[in-house]
Order: structure tokens, then sequence, then C-alpha cells
């Protein structure tokens, strides 16, 4: 990797200052995409997302957007001495929705991520987990490589913006931390399940080495917001080849296809507390 990035010009690249206030839901704006019938395939997929409202626009002339290709030998280190991230995760009661997007997994309050870039003048700025969701096949790519699935977790500051986590699946051993979930899956569209007795920890479907891609990007769903921070995990974690196949079962394809990168800086760094 090429050398090390100071704050100032780290602070910059990964553009937080210029960030929108939009607020998401798996990751959609309610008020914007919650009337219109979009989805993945036929005359409501990602190719006619900007066409389908004046509010998905930015679908069709971001220039910011999200998901890409994340080429690992063309991507910067970040300052060692800066810690880019902070992850603490508390355990919840487990709240699922089947929204007829993906299964949505709704977080109690208490958990967040300190993130570089906002963090100014030793005042810290936390992005709370609101959720976390699915998609099959990942919609990042790396090297060119897709995954089986990814996962992504929502965070938001007290200014509306967003920082995501995403974390890729893929085909191996069976995941214990998954079946929790998968076992109270809910199968039909607009289906909530509530297990209040089955307790579970976002922080153990993550990897057990953070090493992570950052760059500035957006929601991959309509309306496509240009306000979110991304942190793409490197390590997948695995899960059976059964557990994919029950997500698969409900949503077969649920993917945006890769943006162009245009001029951002993707950087990478280990730094998490």
């Amino acid at each position: 990797m090429s050398g090390n990035l100071n704050r100032r010009q780290l602070l910059k690249l990964l553009g937080m200052s210029a960030l929108g206030s939009s607020v998401s839901s798996c990751i959609t704006s309610p008020a914007a995409a919650a009337k219109v019938n979009w989805g993945y395939i036929g005359k409501q997929g990602p190719e006619y997302w900007g066409k389908l409202s004046p509010d998905f626009q930015l679908c069709y002339t971001g220039k910011r957007q999200t998901p890409i290709d994340l080429q690992l030998a063309s991507v910067k280190s970040a300052d060692k001495n800066q810690d880019l991230l902070a992850i603490n995760y508390q355990p919840s009661p487990l709240n699922l929705i089947n929204n007829g997007k993906t299964i949505q997994v709704n977080y109690q309050t208490g958990s967040f991520i300190e993130c570089v870039g906002v963090a100014r003048h030793r005042h810290r700025q936390i992005f709370q987990l609101l959720q976390f969701h699915f998609h099959h096949p990942s919609e990042h790519h790396i090297n060119g490589e897709l995954y089986d699935m990814e996962l992504h977790f929502v965070h938001r500051d007290q200014t509306g913006n967003l920082a995501v986590i995403g974390v890729f699946l893929k085909a191996g051993a069976f995941n214990p931390n998954l079946q929790s979930i998968w076992d109270a899956m809910p199968e039909k569209q607009g289906e909530e399940n509530i297990v209040a007795d089955t307790i579970i920890n976002a922080a153990q479907l993550l990897p057990t080495e953070h090493r992570f891609l950052t760059y500035s990007g957006s929601l991959t769903t309509p309306p496509c917001s240009e306000n979110v921070s991304w942190y793409v995990m490197e390590q997948p974690i695995e899960v059976s080849r059964q557990q994919i196949d029950k997500f698969v079962h409900l949503f077969p394809h649920n993917n945006r296809p890769i943006q162009p990168l245009n001029e951002r800086i993707v950087l990478e760094s280990a730094n998490t507390i």
C-alpha cells in the first residue's frame, strides 16, 4: 500500500463534512421509498431506480454511489497511529422483520461505533447501531470477486449521517450465531418476529480480524443518498451452505450492481479498538 495519510488529508478524503442528513431503514429513506414499488428485477430493478421517482435521481446521477469493486492494489494505507473505528456492541433481544427486500434485525439502543473524521477537537461523535440486514450475493466485490452474501450493520449519528460496516459471508462451517437469527426468520413480507427470550450480540457476527476498507459512499437502495461512510471488513465469516440456501429461498437476488469509483479514495486500516 502507499504511504500514510495525515489526519487532515484523511478527513478530506472520507468526505465526512459533506455528507447529507437523510435517515435510512434497510437502508432506505421511508419517506422517499415507501410509496414507490422498487425491487431488484424487471422494470423495478436497479437500472430503473432513477426513473421510478424524482427522489431517486441520485441512483443515476450520483458520483459517490455504493457498492464498488474494492481493488486492494490501489487502496491507500491510513495513518497507523489513528484509530479509525471503535466498535462497542452489546447484547440485544432478537427483533426481526421481513420487509420484502431483506431480513432486517432491529437492534435496541446502547450499541455504537466511533469513526474517524467526526471526532474532532477531542469531542467524540457516536454512531448508534440501528439494525443489520443481509444481501445475496454480496454487493461489494474485492478484486472483482463477490461473496455468497453480505451483512450490513447500519449506524446513525445525531445529525442523521450514516456509517455502515459491511461483512462478507462465505460458504463453509455452520455458524451457530447466525442460526439463532435464522430459526426466527419471518417468511412472509411485512411479518415481524420479536423473540424477547433470545439474546443476540452483533459482535459475534464480526470477523476475528478487523482489517477493513473505508470510503465515502451511498445507500445501496433507493433513494441512494450519498451520506454513508462505509467500513468493509476484508476477512469474511463462514456460514453453511444450508444457511445460505435458506435466505436464498426467500430472497434469490437482492444486491445492487457495482457502481463507478470515480474520484474517490479507498483507505485500508486495521485500527479498531
